[in-house]
């Protein structure tokens, strides 16, 4: 039962983390080097709720994977599970705060005629998007650490 939990925990951050680097370094910019702008920032506005989806999924499962082997080993690992717990909480802000913002925001931008209120709401929308940038690239690096972390406490 648990090298199960054990391969669940991994799976968990190699599949958050991995998705985080093919979506944020070859999927994202292949998609708005191809396409259009406009119809690159559909793609990919469609692609956020999943990838969410899947760091919410596997940040919850790997912060209840390591409490459990926690309990049953005895042995808390408190850097680990802090920056997990920490991820976990990041990656829900950016998928139900800045996410919704960006999106709310691109709606009023292809609804709004006004040329100056377009281009003070696509200011907006660069300062949003910036911010979820950085909030990716911390949880990335967050994520880098946790496995290294792992990957010494296997050892």
């Amino acid at each position: 039962m648990m090298t199960l939990i054990r391969f669940l925990h991994l799976l968990s951050l190699v599949a958050w983390l991995g998705g985080m680097i093919f979506f944020s370094f070859i999927a994202a910019p292949s998609i708005f080097k191809i396409l259009p702008r406009e119809t690159a920032g559909d793609v990919v506005g469609d692609i956020f709720p999943k990838y969410w989806m899947i760091g919410y999924i596997c940040s919850i499962t790997a912060v209840a994977t390591i409490m459990i082997l926690s309990f049953q080993e005895k042995a808390y690992p408190w850097a680990r599970i802090g920056l997990l717990v920490l991820m976990t909480a990041l990656v829900f802000y950016a998928g139900k705060v800045i996410g919704k913002n960006a999106m709310e925001v691109k709606v009023q931008i292809r609804a709004t005629e006004d040329q100056t209120q377009k281009e003070a709401l696509r200011f907006k929308f660069k300062a949003i998007h910036r911010n979820s940038m950085i909030m990716n690239v911390v949880i990335l690096i967050l994520g880098i650490v946790v496995i290294l972390l792992t990957a010494y406490a296997l050892r």
